[in-house]
């Protein structure tokens, strides 16, 4: 299982890498043009970048299920802002407490070392070659649904929790930290805001949360941003279905783990299929998160099935349908029994000098 989800960030970071500068898997014909550059997700502001070791998704959140037979798929990849990781840390210190048994019968691996891993897959990307580089956490702020696990993650890293006011670029197009001390260079950010927030001199314009000029610090070599800026282009749910060819083309080597089968509406032959069995598919858009705007078509009113059409019909490129897959379920506690309940998976997948795996999976 780590050994496909190693393979398949390594496919993306070789296609993002490809996408913002040479455009090979383009030019080849491998994933159609369009349906990249014309995403909301490219970012052409990144063109020409290569961060170091060509990692843009630092930090990617894979989810997985399994089918009723115990085998494996990948759901999605979450690659700008992938959040979660926090939850899964604090749940096993509570069952720790709670379910100590657990822990002393059976043989469970070990989560509580992802802090440590991420820190040092963050200083790996410094610009400086110093011992303990300087390393924030950017968040929004107290008002994002996210914000403990910024907390979390900046005091188990030792790293400062910043929000936007709190940095500046200055004359040399390097980013500091404002302190009660006096300017402190940053080398490397992990930001948890989206990349239309993060530099209103580049994208939205009335932006605070964002830092003015970061971009031009990250260009010029001087601070490295994670997950890079544009990293995006890969999580999308059209791109998602050429993943398997990435593999092949940039590895030269067979896919690990299994995709679900997905049809592209943008395409004639899938969009005539979908449309004529909305009852039996998943509708997605390509570009949502977190479950936002699907339609499972078996519990979808006719109501229900009859708008994602109309949305289909108007905008075909957005949308993608899938099979309903019918999920393995682990015993769940509930009030005072077990009961059996459907769940995903949601590995994290490291990438900078090296590439790491949770062993939630």
């Amino acid at each position: 299982m780590s050994l496909g989800l190693a393979q398949r960030s390594r496919a993306l970071n070789c296609f993002i890498d490809d996408i913002y500068n040479r455009q090979k898997i383009l030019a080849d014909g491998i994933v159609p043009a369009d349906i990249v550059l014309d995403s909301g997700n490219y970012k052409a502001p990144c063109a020409g970048v290569s961060p170091r070791y060509g990692a843009w998704a630092h930090i990617c959140g894979t989810d997985l299920v399994r089918d009723q037979r115990g085998k494996f798929y990948v759901l999605e990849d979450n690659l700008r802002v992938p959040s979660g990781v926090s939850y899964m840390l604090e749940n096993r210190e509570i069952t720790k407490r709670v379910l100590p048994e657990l822990l002393e019968n059976y043989s469970i691996q070990p989560v509580d070392d992802y802090p440590s891993r991420l820190h040092s897959t963050l200083a790996s990307l410094s610009p400086r070659p110093l011992r303990r580089p300087c390393i924030v956490v950017l968040t929004p702020g107290i008002y994002n649904s996210a914000y403990f696990e910024h907390a979390f993650l900046a005091q188990r890293m030792g790293a400062e929790l910043v929000e936007g006011s709190d940095l500046f670029v200055d004359a040399d197009d390097a980013l500091y930290m404002r302190t009660v001390d006096g300017p402190i260079r940053v080398d490397v950010v992990y930001r948890r805001i989206d990349d239309d927030f993060l530099d209103p001199e580049v994208f939205r314009e009335d932006s605070a949360l964002g830092v003015p000029g970061i971009m031009r610090a990250w260009k010029a070599g001087n601070v490295a941003i994670a997950n890079a800026p544009g990293a995006g282009v890969a999580d999308d749910k059209v791109v998602y279905a050429f993943v398997p060819d990435m593999i092949r083309y940039y590895l030269d080597e067979q896919p690990l783990l299994a995709s679900v089968k997905t049809y592209l509406c943008m395409h004639e032959k899938d969009r005539n299929y979908v449309l004529a069995n909305l009852d039996k598919l998943v509708v997605k858009p390509a570009n949502e998160s977190g479950g936002y705007g699907l339609m499972i078509g078996p519990h979808a009113s006719k109501a229900r099935r009859a708008e994602f059409a109309k949305l289909i019909e108007d905008n075909p490129r957005n949308y993608i349908a899938q099979p309903v897959l019918s999920l393995s379920t682990a015993p769940t506690y509930i009030d005072d029994h077990v009961e059996p309940r459907h769940l995903d998976l949601r590995p994290f997948i490291l990438q900078g000098k090296d590439t790491w795996v949770t062993r939630a999976a």
